[in-house]
């Protein structure tokens, strides 16, 4: 099945309306890194990353990855090796540190958007994250963290994100 971003605000699955929020600049066909906009398109997702230090692993058919505090995703346009990858932070390496102070990636998933062989500047981290506020996001999707965990327990590895 298909999550569907129906509109800026609402990510559908099954039965189930999601309040969520997308990148402060909408979406886009043509994301370039640090646009602020959320790529267009279908694709798969990848695994759930938690904070272990602050909630228990949750119920999910994705694999659930505890967040350490040298992990990083790399969003260095300068870096074709590491670029939009999982990677163990590297001082020169530009990266969003996935252990944060605030909330926002205590529950995470990628959204597999120029993985496979990543082009320079198209954008890295697009994620599935965490908000309270609902304040838009660089280009990621965010939910509340209910909401986080009742799509967890919904969704496997054949689930697709489709958002238009």
């Amino acid at each position: 099945m298909t999550i569907v971003l129906k509109n800026k605000e609402t990510l559908i699955f099954d039965d189930f309306n999601f309040q969520c929020v997308i990148g402060k600049n909408g979406l886009t066909r043509n994301k370039i890194e640090g646009d602020k906009k959320t790529p267009k398109g279908t694709f798969s997702l990848g695994e759930v990353y938690y904070r272990k230090d602050r909630n228990s692993k949750p119920v999910s058919k994705l694999k659930c990855i505890p967040i350490k505090k040298n992990m990083g995703w790399c969003d260095d346009v300068k870096n074709q090796k590491y670029y939009n990858k999982l990677i163990n932070i590297i001082k020169n390496v530009k990266h969003e540190k996935l252990y944060r102070n605030d909330y926002k990636y205590d529950f995470l998933i990628p959204i597999n958007y120029n993985t496979k062989r990543p082009k320079i500047g198209k954008g890295s981290a697009i994620f599935i994250h965490l908000t309270k506020k609902f304040k838009p996001t660089s280009g990621c999707i965010a939910l509340t963290k209910k909401d986080f965990l009742i799509l967890l327990k919904l969704i496997d590895k054949n689930t697709k994100i489709k958002i238009a």
